[in-house]
């Protein structure tokens, strides 16, 4: 039986993405001044937008980082009940090497987040119905940060919402269902509510770790009680990741033009297409590769009820390394393959994708008339939320995305967004009688920033308000 959300004290982020606000921008702030913070946080917290109201013009949520807690007083013996992932952050070294942010791609090269920027510690995640009121609502808000102590950091701008990415491919396809919503979806895509938030099962039965304090330390009886009588402040929370992620349009697109040119040099566009739609793994229109190989079928273009382990499981049809396939491999997973067992394990990595674009939208078209491209920045503020930051963002990022043994593999990655070396990375396409290798696959996709955040529940919202004075 499905256990039933307290959606009055959950942050709206975690049940919705606000896809009837299209106008979004994310801002980045600093604590400077811990009391007159926690005064503004009491203000904050009567207009976050709960999950329980469906909002029809403006949302507003937040989260902290680690920093932020202490910073606002937090019991330090509490701490330690938060995961080690988000109470180091992003970018220790460790973390770096295990995400893949070396090189040019190090967090000491990040616009923010970084070890050389200025700190993070709040994230105001602000929504309108369009540009007009977003930027009142952000004026609105900013008004408010010197008088609460918090210094702007950076202001993540979004482009207005659609079904696309930048790469010009159908996204949000595979959004996994919250069962505590009582919603309806295929078993397989139905993922138990404790794996994105925290307080409830997960699908492995049981309750993530999660912060929980002493009576003591909440004299006013603001936080949740649990079975043993202490206070419950991570219940209704979740961990969130933001990732600023550049996207190389036009290098994608320029690329494929380069290798699927024929005989005589001319570009073939349908190859293009159907080389980029192997690498996704779907076509520009959404359907799956894995149900229909050789044309983009406007009938399956929001179909999502379909496996790998029996149906394709050699990648003949959708490549083993696509990047769908590596970040959802469904039912591929060893050691049963095609079995129920492959799906149970599958859904244990799920990911709420939040995440908003950046940039001016463009056709493949437009971007390989001019060899130089139109100079515009584009990208992907990836936002995901989920109960455990290592079992979830961090192996899918580390052991999917980036591991060159994946399913059988054994020199690839993620051909969009997985790490390379400097020759470039390889992405195999099987085929009778013969496979295909696309060698020197340039990147694609850059680290700008990031951050793991907590996206605490209303009760938590407040009680960290009301910590007296150091």
């Amino acid at each position: 039986m499905s256990e039933t959300l307290e959606l009055d004290d959950i942050q709206g982020l975690l049940t919705r993405g606000y896809g009837n606000l299209p106008a979004a921008t994310f801002l980045l702030l600093e604590i400077e001044a811990p009391l007159r913070a926690r005064a503004w946080l009491r203000r904050l917290a009567d207009r976050i937008t709960s999950a329980g109201v469906r909002p029809e013009d403006r949302a507003l949520n937040v989260a902290l980082t680690a920093s932020a807690l202490t910073k606002l007083g937090f019991p330090a013996e509490a701490m330690a009940g938060f995961s080690r992932e988000f109470a180091g952050g992003m970018v220790t070294s460790h973390r770096s090497r295990f995400l893949g942010d070396v090189g040019d791609g190090s967090p000491e090269h990040w616009h923010w987040g970084g070890p050389t920027t200025r700190p993070v510690d709040v994230l105001l995640l602000v929504y309108a119905r369009d540009e007009t009121l977003l930027t009142g609502l952000v004026d609105d808000l900013a008004t408010g940060f010197a008088e609460g102590g918090l210094a702007p950091v950076e202001q993540l701008v979004t482009a207005p919402l659609t079904d696309r990415e930048h790469f010009g491919f159908r996204d949000g396809i595979s959004q996994p269902t919250n069962e505590g919503l009582g919603r309806t979806d295929a078993p397989a895509n139905t993922i138990k509510a404790g794996e994105f938030v925290l307080g409830y099962k997960n699908e492995y039965g049981l309750y993530t770790d999660r912060p929980v304090l002493e009576p003591a330390d909440d004299p006013g009886g603001l936080l949740p009680t649990t079975d043993s009588g202490r206070r419950d402040f991570g219940r209704n929370g979740s961990y969130l990741v933001i990732r600023h992620l550049g996207q190389d349009v036009h290098g994608f697109w320029q690329f494929l033009d380069g290798v699927t040119r024929g005989d005589d040099g001319a570009s073939d566009p349908l190859a293009r297409t159907w080389l980029a739609a192997k690498m996704v793994g779907r076509w520009p229109n959404g359907a799956p590769m894995a149900i229909s190989p050789d044309v983009d079928d406007p009938h399956l273009a929001d179909f999502n009820d379909f496996g790998y382990g029996t149906s394709d499981r050699e990648g003949l049809n959708c490549p083993i390394g696509a990047h769908i396939r590596r970040t959802h491999p469904r039912d591929a997973l060893d050691p049963d393959p095609g079995t129920d067992r492959s799906i149970e394990l599958d859904k244990r990595h799920r990911l709420l994708r939040r995440g908003r674009a950046y940039g001016p939208p463009v056709a493949p078209e437009e971007l390989l008339i001019d060899a130089d491209g139109d100079g515009s920045r584009r990208g992907l503020h990836f936002i995901c939320l989920c109960a455990n930051i290592a079992r979830q963002f961090e192996l899918v990022q580390h052991t999917w995305v980036s591991n060159q043994k994946f399913d059988g593999l054994y020199d690839e990655v993620d051909p969009l967004i997985g790490r390379r070396d400097p020759s470039g990375a390889t992405f195999t396409i099987p085929r009778r009688p013969v496979r295909r290798r696309i060698r020197g696959i340039p990147s694609f996709v850059a680290v700008h920033g990031g951050g793991y955040f907590f996206l605490p529940g209303l009760r938590a919202l407040r009680y960290l308000a009301s910590l007296p004075s150091a």
